[in-house]
């Protein structure tokens, strides 16, 4: 059995002549889809015939086959499986077993992921625990190495990564190359940290992170060998750095919605240079929307072409991650497909893993991997004082949020001043927000205000950070602030909405402060509930909590918080007023 999955075979001598067999029909295929229609993504035509598979392996198409096992595909198109080519699985809230039986059904067969978000709390050993769970999952998880551990100097980190400790993973046969390069400022400047870990990972494959990076500093990120983008938000952005060489993934979270903007782009001109990604999606947008599907449906109804659709969804995103053995319905391929009812639509019926049927019995047949990272939320009881916001003048900046973007905007307000504190103002939608250092280093609170959530009373909080996963509160009540957060010490992380003191509704995430350790049904169950909590405060962003995960993330535009205080991203310092 191969290294590189536990479900592939060896494609020995022995391996090869069946496949051959099997191929010319001399033999009875392992697996055969009968009856379907097989979209060509090289010419965009749909090929009448049996789709014949020798263990994880396509043989045969175009023609008919008999089949050990046979699987009645007549009136079905059969498309290649799905790759995602950039996510954080942590930010689905479930470990990656319950992650690959979520959304393995919806035809993603390959999944790209940068465990930074776990890594920035348990460091190389977080790590680890991703690529044990890589090879026991049954789609294709891959690794990028997380390249920013910490992101920043700005803000408190659970671990430091440096290019040594990154260099001594680069061998696992899960690894792909170096993850999302976030701290573009130090790439810029030449920080030896960033250009040790850039040069450390030179000819194989470092993935981008440039949110409107362009013109000269552009060339400069792109000339340290960096090749993708997925913070791309306009289309004149894209086809700048498409211009340049570098491949755009287009990303369709739960909180970035970044599709409609760059639908323009999702051509068959450019789609060799374009593919999908969902960076960070929760099992119930999962549940009523769809992952990689359904970013499909929606870039077809937005006027793309299926063949720029379903290029972009597998074969570039492949091929741009030197992933060469998969993204075609042909012979000599890896057994990754999806059978669809319908194509413009993207309704998956059936999945094929590695040849496999997609199944319970599959997800059933996976080793087990044991939890990391409990107790990992070693945060200081906080009081309501912690969250006083001092200042010189009722005069200051919050953080503008608007709902469906992490790009942040510098909001002047004039707040409530007494005795040189200054007050949240609901009438004026401007909340507090707070982050709280939680791996037991210093106790750092940073205190600001943001407006966007519109919150008229109590309080919610969340572990889930991005990226050094420190707590973050927003609130309108001190005293409910320190209770949301409190209680999240008390679950071992997750998120907590809290009102005149009491828990309205709560997720525990104790694997690391990030992730549950129930099934991705009793998740999706569970942030209904949550949704509802944050509206009776007022709250009116669809998805708060992902929105309140970006706020202490100083890599993108323009003004963040962390435990040191605000952060101004575009001159990369902290904030005195």
């Amino acid at each position: 059995m191969s290294t590189q999955n536990r479900s592939a075979q060896v494609h020995d001598a022995a391996f090869l002549a069946r496949a051959i067999s099997q191929g010319r029909g001399v033999e009875p295929a392992d697996l055969v889809l009968k009856g379907g229609r097989a979209f060509d993504l090289v010419t965009g035509e749909l090929h009448e015939g049996d789709v014949a598979i020798c263990g994880d392996r396509i043989v045969g198409v175009q023609g008919e086959y008999r089949g050990r096992r046979e699987l009645d595909c007549r009136g079905k198109t059969i498309v290649p499986g799905f790759v995602d080519t950039h996510l954080h699985v942590e930010s689905s809230l479930v470990t990656p077993h319950e992650f690959d039986r979520c959304v393995l059904r919806h035809g993603v067969t390959t999944a790209i992921c940068d465990p930074h978000e776990i890594a920035n709390v348990l460091g190389a050993a977080g790590i680890r625990y991703f690529l044990d769970c890589a090879l026991a999952v049954a789609m294709d998880l891959r690794v990028n190495l997380s390249s920013c551990v910490p992101a920043t100097h700005l803000e408190t980190s659970g671990a430091r990564l440096e290019a040594a400790d990154l260099a001594a993973l680069a061998g696992h046969p899960k690894v792909i190359g170096l993850a999302e390069f976030m701290n573009f400022p130090g790439v810029l400047a030449g920080d030896p940290t960033c250009l040790a870990k850039l040069a450390a990972f030179q000819g194989g494959h470092i993935d981008g992170h440039a949110p409107l990076l362009r013109g000269l500093d552009l060339n400069g990120y792109l000339a340290a060998g960096i090749r993708t983008d997925h913070e791309t938000t306009t289309a004149e952005e894209a086809l700048e750095k498409l211009s340049k060489g570098m491949a755009i993934l287009v990303r369709e979270g739960s909180v970035s919605k970044d599709l409609h903007a760059l639908a323009p782009v999702v051509t068959e001109r450019h789609s060799a240079f374009v593919a999908f990604c969902t960076d960070d999606r929760n099992p119930l947008d999962i549940a009523e929307e769809g992952h990689l599907d359904h970013m499909i449906r929606t870039a077809i109804a937005l006027g793309a072409t299926p063949l720029a659709a379903y290029r972009a969804a597998s074969v570039s995103g492949a091929r741009l991650f030197g992933l060469a053995d998969r993204g075609l319905v042909a012979p000599g391929r890896r057994a990754d497909l999806v059978v669809l009812d319908d194509l413009e639509a993207c309704a998956v019926r059936d999945v094929i893993s590695a040849g496999r049927i997609v199944d319970e019995a599959l997800f059933n047949a996976r080793p087990a991997v044991a939890p990391v990272g409990r107790a990992s939320v070693k945060m200081r009881r906080v009081a309501a004082a912690d969250f006083v916001a001092r200042g010189r003048g009722a005069s200051t900046r919050a953080i503008g949020v608007d709902a469906g973007r992490i790009i942040t905007r510098a909001v002047p307000v004039t707040l409530p001043f007494r005795d040189g504190v200054r007050l949240a103002d609901p009438s004026q939608d401007a909340a507090k927000v707070a982050v709280i250092e939680r791996h037991g280093i210093n106790g750092n609170v940073g205190v600001g205000f943001v407006t966007g959530f519109g919150m008229k009373r109590g309080a919610i909080a969340s572990s889930v950070g991005h990226d050094s996963h420190n707590v973050t509160v927003v609130g309108v009540e001190d005293s409910d602030m320190a209770a949301a957060a409190n209680r999240l010490a008390e679950i071992e992380g997750g998120f907590a909405v809290v009102e005149g003191g009491r828990v309205l509704a709560e997720l525990a995430l104790p694997l690391a402060g990030l992730m549950s350790l129930k099934s991705f049904e009793e998740v999706r169950d569970a942030l209904g509930p949550l949704r509802s909590a944050t509206k009776s405060l007022g709250v009116t962003l669809p998805e708060p909590f992902l929105q309140v995960a970006f706020l202490p993330l100083p890599v993108i535009p323009h003004l963040k918080i962390t435990d040191r205080g605000m952060v101004d991203v575009d001159r990369f310092e902290l904030v005195e007023d």
